[in-house]
Formats: C-alpha cells, sequence, structure tokens
C-alpha cells in the first residue's frame, strides 16, 4: 500500500503553456505536473476533481478495494507528548541543640530497642522448634535485613537533617507524601502494636513466673481449650490495666521515661551477662534441672514429688504422687492409664552443659501440632496406635502448631528497633557520624548476641526443655532462666523490667510519630492528631494509641500479635531501602551522602529480604498491610496532597519518561498501536475565554480518557508583554478541560501574528517521541467577513502545514451543533462517505466515537462512490469483506454516480467565484489605484469578449457591471455568492480577465456599496428560473475565460453534495474525506468556496484528512 505523501508539495508551481493558446496559470491545487486538459481528460466522468490532485498518494476507493488481498499495515512515526514537572525545594525544620554523642544517642537506645521480650521469652522455644541449623538461618535472614536496611538508612540520614519523624521523615522526602503517608501510618502502627507485645510479654513474666496466684481467671484443673481461654483472659484484664497505667504515666510525665531508660537497658544487660555467665559455668558444673519422662513424653512437674512410680520405704513398696495422677487409687493393685503401665519413668539432666555434645541432637527442627505432647528424641517407648490418649494435662503439650514460617514472624519484631538512633538525630552532637556508627554498631552487637544464642541454647539446654515454652516441665521456671547464673531470678525479673520499659518507650513514640505525621496535613482527617499540649505533647496522639494498642491487647497472644507488627516493620524497612536505592540509582543532584559505604545493589537486596520475610511471616498479613498502605497512598492521592519534597518518585516519573521518550524514537509504532493523539487548536475570545467548547466534548468522546491531548490556544502580542493573557488562557484551557472530563495538557503559544502560533504549535507540541499525530480546528465561521479574514487564511495554513508534516487532520462544521457530553442519541446513524482511503482514518473515527456513551447507540453506514467503469455489485462485497476483516459492524452502500453534463449553474457558479476574487483583489489598493485598475481590467474585459468571440458582440451588460450597478439587477445567486462588505481580499488569478467594476462607478461609490448577506439555496435557479437560464446561456463568451479546473471541482462538488444530502441529511454525523489545500495562496477563495459547496445542507460534518500512514489492519 501507501506509504506517506512524500511528493504532495515541490514548490509553488507556475505558469505553464500546454493546451489552450490562451495563457493559463497553473491549478492551485497540489501537483500541476499535467495540464487542465489531460486531468480533464483522465477523470472526466469520475467525479473526483476535487481529488485529482491527489490521486499518485490517496487512491480511489474502488482501485483499494480491488487489492484487498494485498493490504498491509506500515508503521509510521508517532509523536506523542510529555509534560514536564517542576519540583520545589524541600522544606527545611528547625535542628535543636546537640547534646548527646554515639553511645548515648544512637548506640544505647539502639540496643535498649532491638533486645527485649522476644529474646527472653521465645527464643529458646525458637532453637527447640526449628532446631539451630533453622533458627540460624532466620537469625541470620532477620539480621541481614536490618543490617543491610541499616546501610540504606544511613545513607539517607546523612543526605542532611533528619527531625522528628525518623523513618516517616526520610520516607516521605525521598518518596514523596503518598508513599511517606502510607509508609508512615503502617510505622506507627508498627510502632503501637510493638507495644502491645511488650505488654503482654511484662504480663505473661508476671502471671506465669512471678505471681501466678494473681490470675483473675484460676487455670488449675483445666486442660485444654479452657486452660488456654483463662489464660487469655488473665492476658486481656491484666493488659488493659497495664496499658492505662502507662498511658498515664506517658500523659504526665514523659521526662521520667527517658531517665528510667538507662536503668531498664541496665537490666537487659546484666540479664545477658548472667546468661553468658551461665552458660560458661555449665561446661564445668552444669545446674540441676531435671526432667521427668514417662516413656519419651515430658510429664509436668508440678504435682510430681518424686520422678518415680513407687518408692521403697523400709521394707514396703509405696506409691507416689505420680502414680495417682495416672491410677484409680493409691494401691499397687489400681488400674492405671495404659501407657504409663506399659512405660517406664526416668528422669534427664534438662542443662546437661555446653560440653555434652547435646548440639547433634538439637540441630535439626521438630515443629508440632497443637496439643500434641512433648517427646524426647531416641528414648524407646511402648505404645498402641489406636488408644485415645488420656490424662493429657499430665504431660507437656504444645499450644500452638509451629512450622518454620510462623518462626520467622515471631522472631523478627526482636531485630526491630534500629531506627532508635536516626530519630533523635535532632539531639545529637554529630548525627552525620553518629547515626551510621553507632546503628551499625548496635546491629553488630546484637546480631551477635542472638547468633551465639542460638549455638549455645542448642549446645546446652536439652530438646525437650527447648520446645517446653512455659517451662512447665522444669518446675515452671523460665528456660532461659534455667541458664543464668546465679540465680533463674535475674532473667526473670530483669526481662520484667526491660518489657515494661520497652512498653512505655513505644507509647512515648509512637504518638510522636503520628503528630509529625498530622502536622504535615497530607492525611486530612489525621490534623487534629497534631494538637497537644501547651508543651506540645501528642494529647490526642496518646489516646488514638492507647486504644489501638488495646487492639493488640485483646488478641491476647503474643505469638499472634508478633507476625503483625513485623508487617508493618518489614513493608517501612523495605521503602527505606527502596528510597536509598531509587536517590543512588536517579544520581539526582542533591543527593550527597555523607555515608559512602553504600550500593543501590545493597538497597535492593534489602528490599527484596523484606519483602521475602513479609511473605514468609505470614502471607495474610502481608497482604492486609499491602492494602492498608495502598488505601492510604490511593487516599492521599486522591485528596491531592500539596507537598513538594524533591521526592525520588518525581525522579523516577522523569527518568522513565525519558527512557519512554527514547524508546519512542528508536522506531515508528505499529499500526495496530496507531490512535489519534489529538492537538486541538482552540480560538480565544477578547477575554481570553474559549471560543468553541464543544471542540473540546468532541475531543472527549473521541479519546475517551486515552492516549495524548495538547490542546492549544494562540496569543497575539510580545512574550513580556502579553504573558499574563497567556496564563489567563492556560486557567481558562484547563478549567474547561476538567469540566469536559479530557485528560492531556494545555498549551499556550504568543507570537506576534496569530499564524505564526499556530505553525508553532503545530511544530514544537508535545516532545519526542510523543506527540500529536492529529490536528483537531474547527471550520471557520463566516469566512467571507472581512473581520474573519485571518481565520480563513489561518485555516488554509493549517490545513498545508499538517499536510506537509503528514499529520492526520479533523475539521468540524458547524461545531456548535455537535452534541455535549452530558446528551445521548438514542438512534440514528454515522455516516461515513469513503471517496479516496488516505490510511483508513475515516474507518477508524466512527469506531471510536462509538466506544462514547453519547455515540454508543448510532449505528454506522459506510458510503463509497463507484465510477461507471467500476463494477458496484463486486465493490459492495469487497468493501463488506474488508470491514469484516476490520472487525467493524456497519452498514454498506455503493452509489451510483452517473456521467452528466456540466450544468450552466456550475459554469455561472464559477464565474462569480473568480469575480469575488478579483474584486477582493481589488480591494487592498489605494483609492487613485483602485481608480486606474477599474478602467484597465474593464477595457481589458471587453476587448477580450470582442477577440474572443466576434461574432457574438451584444450590447449587455457584463455581469461585472450588473453585481455593481443595482442590487435589484443582480442575478439571484451572485446576491447568494457575494457576500461580506468588508471582505479582505486575497490575489487572484491572472488568468480570470472579467472586469469587476464598470467605469460608470465612482470609486467613492464602490467603496460604499452593499453585499447582501443571503444565504445560498441548495436548489438550482437556473431551472427554477427560465428566464434567468437564458441570460446565463447568454454569458457564454465569459464562460469560455475560465479556469477549466475550477469547473470541474465546482462541478464535482455540487454533484458529490447532491448525492451526500439526499442519503445522509438525517445523519446524526457526516464524516467525508476532506480535499487536498491549494498549493499557492492564488487559490485560497475557491478552496473555500468548493469546502461550502461540498458540505451544504448538512448538520454536523467532520472533514478528515489521513496523514499519510496507515492506522487501521486486518492483521491481529
Amino acid at each position: 500500500m501507501l506509504n506517506n505523501l512524500t511528493e504532495c508539495e515541490e514548490g509553488d508551481g507556475g505558469p505553464n503553456s500546454q493546451g489552450d493558446a490562451t495563457s493559463k496559470e497553473s491549478s492551485p491545487f497540489i501537483n500541476s505536473s499535467t495540464s487542465d486538459v489531460e486531468k480533464s481528460q483522465q477523470y472526466d466522468g469520475k467525479h473526483m476533481a476535487l481529488f485529482e490532485e491527489e490521486m499518485d498518494t490517496s487512491p480511489m476507493v474502488s482501485s483499494l478495494l480491488s487489492s484487498l488481498a494485498n493490504y498491509s499495515n506500515l508503521t509510521q512515526g508517532s509523536k506523542e507528548h510529555e509534560e514536564a514537572e517542576n519540583n520545589e525545594e524541600a522544606r527545611k525544620k528547625t535542628v535543636q541543640a546537640p547534646r548527646m554523642g554515639t553511645v548515648m544517642g544512637v548506640y544505647l537506645p539502639c540496643m535498649q530497642n532491638i533486645l527485649g521480650v522476644i529474646l527472653f521469652l521465645r527464643m529458646t522455644w525458637l532453637v527447640g522448634a526449628g532446631g539451630v541449623l533453622g533458627t540460624f538461618i532466620i537469625v541470620f535472614m532477620c539480621c541481614s535485613t536490618t543490617m543491610l536496611t541499616a546501610i540504606s538508612m544511613s545513607a539517607i540520614a546523612t543526605n542532611g537533617v533528619v527531625p522528628a519523624g525518623g523513618s516517616y521523615y526520610m520516607i516521605s522526602r525521598s518518596l514523596g507524601p503518598e508513599f511517606g503517608g502510607a509508609v508512615g501510618i503502617c510505622f506507627y502502627l508498627g510502632t503501637t502494636f510493638a507495644g502491645a507485645m511488650y505488654i503482654l510479654g511484662c504480663i505473661e513474666i508476671l502471671l506465669i513466673y512471678i505471681v501466678p496466684a494473681a490470675a483473675v481467671f484460676k487455670m488449675e484443673g483445666l486442660e485444654g481449650a479452657e486452660a488456654e481461654a483463662a489464660l487469655l483472659n488473665n492476658m486481656r484484664v491484666y493488659g488493659t490495666i497495664v496499658l492505662s497505667f502507662m498511658a498515664i504515666v506517658v500523659f504526665v510525665g514523659v521526662k521520667y521515661v527517658n531517665k528510667l531508660a538507662l536503668v531498664f537497658l541496665a537490666c537487659v544487660i546484666l540479664s545477658i551477662l548472667a546468661v553468658y555467665a551461665g552458660v560458661i559455668k555449665t561446661s564445668f558444673d552444669p545446674p540441676f534441672f531435671p526432667v521427668c519422662l514417662l516413656g519419651n513424653r515430658t510429664l509436668v512437674s508440678k504435682g510430681i514429688d518424686i520422678c518415680a512410680k513407687t518408692i521403697e520405704q523400709g521394707n514396703a513398696t509405696v506409691t507416689t504422687k505420680l502414680w495417682r495422677a495416672f491410677c484409680d487409687s493409691e494401691f499397687l493393685n489400681a488400674t492405671c492409664d495404659e501407657y504409663f503401665t506399659n512405660n517406664n519413668v526416668t528422669q534427664i539432666q534438662g542443662i546437661p552443659g555446653v560440653t555434652s555434645g547435646i548440639l547433634a541432637e538439637n540441630l535439626f527442627s521438630t515443629f508440632m501440632e497443637k496439643n500434641t505432647i512433648l517427646e524426647k528424641r531416641g528414648v524407646p517407648a511402648v505404645l498402641d496406635p489406636e488408644a485415645p490418649v488420656t490424662n493429657s494435662n499430665r504431660y507437656v503439650l504444645a499450644d500452638i502448631t509451629s512450622f518454620f514460617t510462623l518462626l520467622v514472624g515471631i522472631y523478627f519484631p526482636s531485630v526491630t528497633g534500629i531506627m532508635a538512633g536516626s530519630n533523635r538525630s535532632g539531639d545529637l552532637q554529630d548525627a552525620q557520624k553518629s547515626i551510621p556508627v553507632g546503628t551499625i554498631l548496635a546491629i553488630t552487637t546484637t546480631s551477635f548476641i542472638y547468633m551465639s544464642s542460638v549455638i549455645l541454647f542448642g549446645a546446652c539446654v536439652d530438646g525437650v526443655v527447648l520446645r517446653d515454652k512455659f517451662g512447665e516441665g522444669v518446675n515452671g521456671n523460665l528456660v532461659i532462666g534455667t541458664l543464668a547464673w546465679p540465680s533463674p531470678w535475674v532473667i526473670v525479673f530483669g526481662s520484667f523490667f526491660s518489657t515494661c520499659g520497652a512498653g512505655l518507650q513505644s507509647l512515648t513514640g509512637a504518638p510522636r510519630l503520628l503528630q509529625a505525621i498530622a502536622r504535615d496535613s497530607i492525611i486530612p482527617f489525621l490534623r487534629v492528631f497534631g494538637h497537644g499540649k501547651a508543651n506540645g505533647e501528642p494529647t490526642w496522639a496518646l489516646l488514638l494509641t492507647a486504644c489501638i494498642c488495646e487492639i493488640g491487647i485483646l488478641i491476647a497472644s503474643l505469638d499472634a500479635v508478633a507476625p503483625i507488627l513485623s508487617m508493618f516493620f518489614l513493608m517501612c524497612y523495605m521503602f527505606v531501602n527502596l528510597a536509598c536505592a531509587l536517590q543512588t540509582l536517579l544520581r539526582t543532584p542533591n543527593w550527597r551522602p555523607r555515608f559512602k559505604f553504600y550500593h543501590w545493589a545493597l538497597s535492593l537486596l534489602g528490599m527484596s529480604l523484606c519483602l521475602t520475610l513479609m511473605f514468609l511471616c505470614s502471607w495474610y498479613y502481608a497482604i492486609v498491610a499491602m492494602v492498608i498502605a495502598s488505601c492510604i497512598y490511593k487516599y492521599i492521592e486522591f485528596c491531592g496532597a500539596e507537598k513538594e519534597w524533591g521526592d525520588g518518585i518525581r525522579g523516577i516519573s522523569l527518568s522513565a519518561a525519558r527512557y519512554a521518550l527514547m524508546r519512542l524514537e528508536e522506531g515508528p509504532p505499529h499500526t495496530k498501536n496507531w490512535r489519534p493523539q489529538i492537538l486541538v487548536l482552540m480560538g480565544l475570545d477578547g477575554e481570553q475565554s474559549v471560543e468553541q467548547p464543544r471542540l473540546l466534548s468532541l475531543t472527549s468522546q473521541l479519546k475517551a480518557g486515552k492516549g495524548l491531548t495538547i490542546v492549544g490556544a494562540c496569543v497575539e502580542g510580545t512574550y513580556l508583554n502579553n504573558q499574563p493573557q497567556a496564563q489567563t488562557a492556560d486557567q481558562s484551557l484547563r478549567k474547561l478541560m476538567e469540566v469536559e472530563k479530557v485528560k492531556g495538557f494545555s498549551q499556550v503559544v504568543i507570537s506576534s501574528n496569530l499564524r505564526d502560533a499556530t505553525s508553532h504549535l503545530i511544530q514544537a507540541g508535545g516532545l519526542g517521541g510523543l506527540r500529536h499525530n492529529t490536528v483537531l480546528v474547527s471550520f471557520p465561521k463566516n469566512w467571507r467577513q472581512a473581520e474573519e479574514r485571518h481565520r480563513c487564511r489561518n485555516f488554509i495554513e493549517v490545513v498545508r502545514e499538517t499536510t506537509a508534516a503528514h499529520l492526520a487532520l479533523l475539521v468540524t462544521k458547524n461545531i456548535s451543533a455537535y452534541p455535549s457530553n452530558g446528551e445521548r442519541f438514542t438512534e440514528g446513524h454515522i455516516d461515513v462517505w469513503w471517496i479516496v482511503h488516505d490510511g483508513g482514518l475515516l474507518m477508524l473515527l466512527p469506531f471510536l466515537l462509538r466506544q462514547h456513551k453519547v455515540w454508543r447507540k448510532c449505528k454506522i453506514r459506510i458510503f463509497t462512490v463507484a465510477q461507471m467503469d467500476d463494477n458496484s455489485i463486486q465493490m459492495k462485497k469487497d468493501l463488506m469483506t474488508f470491514l469484516y476483516h476490520l472487525r467493524f459492524d456497519a452498514e454498506v452502500e455503493v452509489v451510483e454516480m452517473h456521467d452528466s453534463d456540466i450544468s450552466a449553474y456550475t459554469y455561472e457558479k464559477t464565474l462569480v467565484m473568480e469575480q469575488r476574487s478579483q474584486i477582493l483583489k481589488e480591494m487592498h489598493l489605494t483609492k487613485n489605484e483602485r481608480e486606474r485598475e477599474i478602467q484597465s481590467i474593464t477595457d481589458v474585459s471587453r476587448g477580450s469578449i470582442r477577440r474572443k468571440n466576434p461574432s457574438n458582440l451584444h450590447p449587455q451588460r457584463s455581469i461585472a457591471e450588473e453585481s455593481v450597478g443595482g442590487s435589484e439587477e443582480k442575478p439571484e445567486e451572485e446576491v447568494q455568492l457575494i457576500q461580506g462588505k468588508n471582505a479582505t481580499p486575497t490575489p487572484t488569478s491572472p488568468t480570470s480577465p472579467i472586469a469587476p467594476t464598470p467605469a460608470a462607478v465612482s470609486p467613492g461609490e464602490e467603496v460604499q456599496m452593499t453585499w447582501t448577506d443571503d444565504v445560498e439555496k441548495p436548489n438550482n435557479p437556473a431551472v427554477a428560473n427560465p428566464e434567468s437560464m437564458k441570460d446565463m446561456f447568454n454569458m457564454k463568451p465569459e464562460w469560455e475565460n475560465l479556469n477549466q479546473s475550477n469547473v470541474r471541482r465546482m462541478h464535482h462538488a455540487q454533484e458529490l453534495n447532491g448525492v451526500i444530502v439526499k442519503k445522509s441529511k438525517e445523519a446524526k454525523l457526516v464524516l467525508l474525506n476532506m480535499p487536498g489545500p491549494p498549493k499557492n495562496r492564488n487559490g485560497e477563495e475557491n478552496y473555500m468556496e468548493f469546502l461550502e459547496v461540498l458540505t451544504e445542507g448538512l448538520n454536523r460534518v467532520l472533514l478528515v484528512r489521513g496523514g499519510g500512514r496507515e492506522v487501521i489492519t486486518i492483521y491481529s
């Protein structure tokens, strides 16, 4: 098929001497290589005179359909547009007076936040369930994640001052208000649930290891679910009491919390030292913590005096409490539990010591189902598989089902707290140095403690004791306390105070984080929480924090709360890594961190680990956390966060746009990807308001929110003087685009004249490979009037420039009659008159329109024209096949246009058209020049008629004389065609030597003459008025001087218009091929007249010119 219109324009054309002896100017339309006579012979009877100059590039539909099998999709360039966004300067914060160094300001606070409840209450159980290897992998993964996050955080924290808000501030200023708000809320929720976890740990230590008798709901004598429910209810009651007490403490005096922080940290360090001391002691003097086994089952030590069934007292055998627990009496002949009868009771050492070799036994995992009995590996037991388990309350049971991912979720909170140093950056003496050094040292220290604890616990403690979460087999002792030296109570009280301190720290930090988010005003409904007491304490934020923390208390299970806060912390850490990676990869000029030991690959690895751990911990919690973050993100985006912090998302948007633009430049888009990227040329009135808003309505109906739309307007003047008007115009465009729901960009160009401004828009619109491929403009209304002459010339130049630039052109006729977006057509037709094929845009437009609700119920009809030598039946079949392959549903009709003689009315209309052009030319002249030119043209006209027709010299007045001699004698059609008293003239063809003005009319009278504004009638006046026809045939000598090319075009326009009006008068919209533009300046008036005749009598017309490339394809 055809490529671009490459041979369309070559110079302005000039006169040629071919054909008639009379010197004639070449056609004012594109392509003048052949004479008018040859054109007339070639297209005689074809009704293609309007399009004959473009037949080399735009073939007739009949010839296209005949070669349907060779239809191909050609890829041509598609230019689109991208608007760059301006970044404002980041907001600066006031720095408080520095006070603390690295150790006190960063290292110790991080240590206090990282070491805590999980280490004391769950680490031994994790080692027992996951094995040394599995637990070590978990610890290594989690510690590696926090280390990589700390490296990224150090880079961000040393790239400027980080005020209150810590990680929230870093993420929001790096990734923007949407991400910042979403992740900030997640971090806040994580900190709040961490407070609930610490409080639950505190209550667990209190009720199980310190004062079990204080339980409100007694657990003695209860089994299974009842015992578990009683424990959880006790946790809820005491947890609520402790939470209320802590909230009051934080509200009354937060300064006391900060002062007690070091005391609580001292308790943690002392407890850890006691554990290491106890491990060393086990190598030469293991502590005595016996564990009683029945067969291979671990027995609850409570209620057992001696680990044996019977004992010898004197010469008698006496039963023990253990016997009485499994038998119905204390006598030897009592009926006992079958498993108790078949298996022996043994006692093993719970803490065999680091040199015992127990490490090999604890190396691998032992996962258990809920309520299964804790069993010792390697010990024989006699068991009937079909016998039910009895007396299960006498055995140590698993309280939850354990598996690897559960262990990950429970353990991860123990490595959180790495942000404690960055949160205090405003209080540090040298934050640029202290944050990286203190945080990385704290993580290194705590990672060593955790990893060594995993190995030492596995090497010192028996597996059944490790898996005994609450120490039921070792007299109710805290398992890690059994290792401690000098006493288990060191660990018990140390862990109790550390959990209390951590809970207070969480209730202190979380409200301040929420207050920082609220004061940024990025989440409107949180603004109330930005207020507080007179000293700035966040009262309302503390109240909300306590309420959310109560939710965690009501869950009551530490093992259930831990994965929840793991999600929120992991999401926060993931975005810290993402922020560092983005800033590093984008190489923004402001990215100059003092901490140099970072790399984007490490940040991406840390981000990947965070994401992996989220789904390892709990996939459903991970999804919930992401949904919460996504909802907050969309809410901030919907509310329009008016914050510009120079964030990395803006940078990545620019980088992605640049990358996409460069990719678009690599090659032209495929035909299947082609869609109209529209440049809409809007007119403005004196107040810079839009004149024709329905153009944007049509744009919205065509685009349906897809693709590129540029709405352009022009302001006349200079940039320095008219910039305010341009801004007003831009605001008008944006407002109208919002009303019409047009998604795109507005562009206002200022130039010394509107013609150049429009040309600049067409040439410079868009960016790189993203620019418009279609121009939408309205047909100039009242173009014959003097005040509209400039718009007429601008319009023709737009047609020329779009043709030269290979852009598609859409011209709306009677735009005010087009429907708005609120209207609905319940029936009707969209008629397509397919005369020449110029890329298929004519076929694509009705399909796009019908996607919109305004046109959805309209049916498409496609008309094409068959000539005398065409097989109309075969054309219809081919066209239906073509539409079937294109997947278009439309009615098809082939209109046969028979050959007919050029009527007298056509000659007369052409004559009046050329006379009008001559008159407009004379209106440019000065008064004296006009007087001389009037007489000269009159003499030339009369002499030409005498020379041409010496036998037909009648004493009649010329048409020109009649036209100015008196309005009562003017022919009706001339009165209709010559409009506009002050019509601005354009140069006319020198081959039209018809005198427009008689010598009898003075120049003054000519200036004062009045032109009528009657609308042209479609009916031929010569037919209705035989007298008028007789007069016309008397003017045949003047017809012979007419440009025959113009006569043919006028004839074709009238014939085609008659057929279109007959078939499509009631259509809701008529789409029609638009003829090519005049090549030089001499045919502008004639071209506009042809378009008027072609579209006369139609309500809504959309004239379409293709861009010279295929836009539809039959291939998938």
